[in-house]
């Protein structure tokens, strides 16, 4: 049994990975930088060690003196939240060395799932629906000016150990290939190390739709239905919700089989997510998988009534899982809005600095996950995302009406926040009537900087 888990992260997915533990009678540890030293995750756990400077790379990221953390205060498990390393196989893997409970898949199943041209050809071999490309790595700009003539443009060339929207590049004609794939390459080579791309067919603005899994290590798999993450920015989700606008039974049924049939053929254990692309037809392409617990989880939670942290846990301690397919129902309808310290007036400028006053909403079907709070820094050396509120109501109507309110309530003095650009998207004809698909901001940015006409 699990009797205490380090929480390799910081912010509000650490404050919310403790309280789960809390409720389950787990003793927690919190590790933090120098620049975290009084941030809420370190105040909240029961044990805190500071791993080094602010610096991510030698504090967050620093494999060796988190696993020393865990072994000097006798904690048997870590949880890696998100971002960092959530989906680092060579973490995961010296975990399994240090005999230390990894709360995610097994390292294998990472490293074949982080590599996304190998999870192509896994999902290709389960007969899940990919998208048209490259079965093979491509690493040289002439050899993928071919691969593109036959795939068919627009296509998008994409680092095969990528993720966060980083390496990847759209070329729309045969003149723009060579360049897009030097530029997406390089990007891909400082971010990840690596050279190695692929090439896809680029579906012109389809919505995001993605499939919360849990398995266990038993062979047991279900989904818990999907998320609508089509409003995003330069890749970066900014709302989700649950279920989607766009999908009826029949088509969600399809889905959520595919879904379980991909986590099936991955071997996989623990949360995941699966993502695909639905095109105008309806049609539906798997995407990626995410081998960690997602930022917007709480949609899913609201709208199924399971805590996926408190399961993903559970399969880490080796149990089975606590629902089967014929349990999960989704029950009215959630919404997550992103709030960040950042300016979407100065081109979405990150706004590190102090809290001075805030006031956050509640209230029925009302969540809020956040580590600020008054008097807080934010830092400027991490994501500058501060907090998620989430709100269920019992269609997608009122849900949106519930969340303008919310967010009309919302006050973070100190910092820029893009809250005000969040209630203008709620308020949006196209988000109101669910019309919505990956190109909704760049549409709305477009119309932003249009003159008005008089």
């Amino acid at each position: 049994m699990i009797q205490k888990i380090l929480i390799a992260n910081r912010g509000e997915i650490a404050v919310r990975i403790i309280r789960a533990c809390r409720e389950m009678g787990i003793g927690t540890v919190a590790v933090y930088s120098e620049a975290d030293a009084k941030a809420l995750h370190v105040q909240l756990a029961d044990e805190a060690v500071c791993i080094g400077p602010a610096s991510a790379a030698e504090s967050y990221l620093d494999m060796e003196k988190i696993i020393s953390a865990t072994i000097v205060t006798g904690a048997d498990a870590i949880h890696p939240g998100f971002g960092f390393l959530s989906e680092n196989d060579k973490f995961a893997r010296l975990c399994e060395q240090c005999s230390i409970t990894f709360i995610g898949p097994p390292s294998d199943v990472i490293a074949r799932l982080g590599n996304k041209q190998e999870a192509r050809n896994a999902m290709t071999a389960a007969h899940v629906p990919v998208i048209p490309g490259t079965k093979e790595a491509v690493y040289e700009a002439d050899e993928a000016a071919l691969i593109a003539e036959q795939i068919g443009y627009p296509v998008i060339v994409k680092a095969v150990l990528g993720g966060g929207g980083k390496g990847m590049r759209v070329a729309e004609k045969p003149e723009e290939l060579k360049e897009c794939f030097r530029t997406a390459q390089k990007e891909a080579e400082a971010a990840f190390g690596d050279r190695a791309m692929y090439l896809e067919h680029f579906l012109v603005r389809p919505r995001h739709i993605e499939f919360q899994i849990l398995a266990d290590s038993f062979g047991n798999v279900i989904h818990l239905g999907e998320r609508d993450c089509s409003v995003q920015r330069n890749h970066q989700k900014m709302i989700e919700e649950s279920p989607s606008p766009a999908l009826s039974g029949e088509l969600r049924e399809r889905m959520g089989k595919a879904a379980v049939d991909a986590a099936k053929a991955a071997g996989y254990v623990s949360a995941g997510t699966i993502e695909f692309l639905l095109d105008d037809k309806k049609d539906f392409f798997f995407m990626e998988m995410n081998t960690r617990i997602q930022v917007e989880h709480p949609v899913t939670e609201w709208v199924t009534g399971i805590d996926i942290v408190k399961e993903q846990i559970r399969i880490a301690d080796g149990r089975k899982l606590s629902y089967s397919q014929e349990n999960v129902r989704l029950t009215g309808h959630a919404i997550e809005c992103r709030i960040n310290a950042e300016n979407p007036e100065k081109d979405f400028r990150p706004s590190p600095g102090t809290v001075t006053d805030m006031y956050l909403p509640g209230g029925k079907g009302i969540r809020v996950d956040t580590a600020i709070y008054s008097g807080c820094t934010i830092p400027p050396y991490y994501d500058s995302m501060i907090a998620k509120l989430i709100v269920w109501a019992k269609n997608r109507k009122e849900a949106i009406y519930k969340m303008q309110s919310a967010l009309g309530e919302v006050v973070i003095e100190g910092v820029d926040t893009n809250v005000d650009y969040q209630y203008e998207i709620l308020h949006h004809p196209n988000f109101l009537s669910g019309n919505i698909n990956i190109g909704f901001i760049e549409d709305l940015e477009q119309s932003r900087e249009e003159p008005s006409v008089q």
